[in-house]
């Protein structure tokens, strides 16, 4: 089946657009990621053809692979790492990543700062917190997220910057527990701004194809859409 990516995302964006005006939320509020996990780099390069700039990935292997020669001749195109991050895998995923999504331990910190500064680089980080039983990575409680912008804000870790929060929501049909996973983030993510005020932290990514627009409704920045652009994906390779 060929699946016609300009046409997806054109869709994907319109539903965007309409969670918005539903929710009240400006216009452009709510950015798209292109989640390309398993798909080949034409696919990524399609998509970068219909205006798709922002792209996630779970695999730091596969998307050093495919994304290091891509952002040699898009350099403005921006990868973001959503997956597990393992501290040995951290030295190729900040060669390529603009932003780790899935900070959600102290000691991975530690090895995102010693990579970066071997390079002299600065990235951005979200610190993902665990809000729904099913998902197994996230911080698991505030005082452990604190500890972590504690340190960020003493200097600790000169080459990351705080951008925000992200959340997996449970995997499940019931709609209101899928919500209340959104509203914990959200309301987290507002008192950790007002405890420090000194970092922007402005980006809440929650929302992946089944959930996105409950996610909108509930103040997301950053939607996470795979399937829905790029079609099935192929698990063999």
């Amino acid at each position: 089946m060929i699946v016609n990516i300009a046409e997806n995302l054109k869709v994907i964006k319109q539903k965007i657009s309409e969670a918005e005006k539903r929710a009240g939320r400006e216009a452009g509020s709510v950015k798209l990621m292109a989640v390309s996990k398993f798909h080949p780099s034409e696919d990524v390069i399609s998509a970068i053809g219909a205006g798709q700039f922002l792209f996630g990935e779970n695999r730091v292997q596969e998307a050093f692979e495919k994304f290091s020669p891509i952002i040699e001749t898009h350099p403005q195109i921006e990868l973001h790492m959503i997956g597990v991050l393992q501290s040995n895998k951290v030295k190729n995923a900040v060669k390529v990543a603009s932003c780790i999504e899935s900070v959600d331990r102290l000691s991975l910190l530690d090895e995102i700062e010693k990579q970066c500064a071997k390079i002299n680089k600065q990235i951005k980080v979200l610190f993902e917190f665990h809000t729904g039983e099913e998902s197994k990575s996230g911080f698991e409680t505030e005082e452990e997220l604190e500890q972590a912008l504690t340190a960020i804000k003493e200097g600790k870790y000169p080459h990351i910057i705080p951008a925000g929060f992200m959340t997996m929501a449970p995997f499940t049909d019931d709609k209101e527990r899928v919500r209340k996973s959104f509203i914990l983030l959200r309301e987290l993510s507002k008192r950790m701004k007002e405890k420090y005020p000194q970092f922007e932290m402005k980006e809440l990514s929650m929302g992946m194809s089944g959930d996105f627009e409950i996610a909108i409704e509930e103040g997301s920045t950053l939607v996470r859409v795979g399937t829905a652009i790029f079609g099935e994906r192929d698990y063999s390779k």
